[in-house]
């Protein structure tokens, strides 16, 4: 039984990776089409992550009323809705409110997944749940790039995921009895939780948000803007570039399958070093300009060592603050993330359409080096309070 649900897990985060990677895919068709500025994107972005900060915040009373699964399938129910809303799009104003719900969806989705698997499953689960995420944000760029070959319009490929997604929405009914179990459990760590003292007094606090909401802010910000990179700066067609964009989402997922090996042998701390390694390579990369290979393998070393970072940092939370404090960190945890999410793709948005997308990688960067920071100074507290 806890397999079948495992796999019914890892179906959800497919459906969360599908949604993450489809903006900026299309993005580059729907400018031109609507005839809107560069900065837009960052827009429909900021107003997507947003939701997802609400509905993060709000997961945990969420959860205690409704259990897992059915906020899980009201969650996906939503986000279907609103794709479906985004395929029959004509105006900037309506593709704004539908991203309302579908932020509210996926964030709900996001933080009460994340919370079942830490509590539930091992960290070799937690990276390979993030994996799955990474096969859907994969299949996304690809499956606009043909129904946008096919017909000519990227509503259809929102169409599409629509249809996925209500298909998953079955699904999910479906297994509905499968959640009883772990829901019981829930309301007793609420209770619990309860009696708990504050969680903001604890040392190293600010550093790990700081990490969390860099690493969130520079993985999102790179998914949304690097097809319109390619094609701006690099001179790359836009029917290539979207497809290209779907090797730094296959970066993500690879490493990620490859991590929840990786996580037998290695530690947390020394996977999250090697990932920030790849990504500072990748990063380099992008300003050679040297032909499109460097952007490409770029793309993919950024995609990789992307991979092990946020699955390993949501599994170092209990060791690195308590198990009595991990239930309620991981959710202001990933409410702080959705901040960088809902933030730096927008501004880096704003300031390329003032300047230029040249700014792209020098964006990346500095968010790399506030990431290694807040991870290397949570390490460093930790290790003192352990001595």
């Amino acid at each position: 039984m806890a397999t079948l649900l495992l796999s019914v897990i890892y179906l959800a985060f497919i459906s969360l990776g599908l949604l993450d990677s489809m903006l900026g895919a299309a993005w580059p068709v729907m400018q031109i089409e609507m005839g809107l500025p560069l900065e837009g994107a960052g827009l429909v972005s900021m107003i997507v992550t947003g939701g997802t900060i609400v509905s993060s915040v709000l997961s945990g009373t969420l959860e205690k009323k409704l259990g897992t699964g059915k906020l899980t399938t009201l969650s996906v129910l939503t986000t279907a809705l609103a794709l479906l809303g985004y395929s029959f799009t004509t105006s900037y104003l309506w593709l704004c409110l539908m991203a309302v719900p579908l932020g509210l969806g996926a964030g709900a989705v996001d933080a009460g997944l994340n919370d079942f698997v830490a509590r539930n499953y091992g960290a070799k689960h937690m990276s390979w749940l993030h994996a799955f995420w990474g096969v859907g944000a994969t299949a996304g760029p690809l499956l606009m790039a043909w129904m946008i070959s096919l017909s000519g319009r990227w509503q259809n490929g929102y169409r599409l995921v629509s249809t996925v997604q209500f298909g998953l929405v079955v699904i999910l009914i479906a297994s509905l009895p499968l959640w009883r179990k772990s829901d019981h459990a829930v309301v007793e760590e609420h209770a619990q939780q309860q009696k708990n003292g504050s969680i903001w007094k604890i040392s190293g606090m600010v550093p790990n948000l700081a990490a969390f909401f860099a690493y969130c802010g520079l993985e999102l910000a790179a998914g949304l803007w690097f097809a319109s990179y390619l094609v701006q700066i690099r001179g790359v067609r836009a029917e290539t570039a979207t497809a290209w964009a779907s090797s730094y989402y296959f970066g993500i997922m690879l490493g990620r399958m490859i991590n929840g090996f990786l996580t037998m042998r290695f530690s947390s701390k020394t996977l999250i070093r090697a990932g920030q390694t790849s990504i500072l390579l990748g990063i380099l990369l992008l300003f050679i300009p040297a032909g499109d290979l460097f952007s490409l393998v770029g793309l993919v070393l950024v995609g990789m060592g992307c991979a092990p970072i946020f699955p390993s940092m949501l599994h170092e939370t209990p060791a690195r603050f308590g198990k009595e404090n991990s239930s309620r960190l991981m959710g202001i945890q990933m409410a702080v993330a959705y901040v960088g999410q809902t933030t730096m793709p927008g501004l880096v948005g704003l300031i390329a359409g003032r300047w230029s997308l040249q700014i792209f990688p020098w964006a990346l960067l500095i968010l790399l080096a506030l990431m290694i920071w807040g991870s290397e100074r949570v390490n460093k507290v930790v290790a003192g309070s352990r001595k």
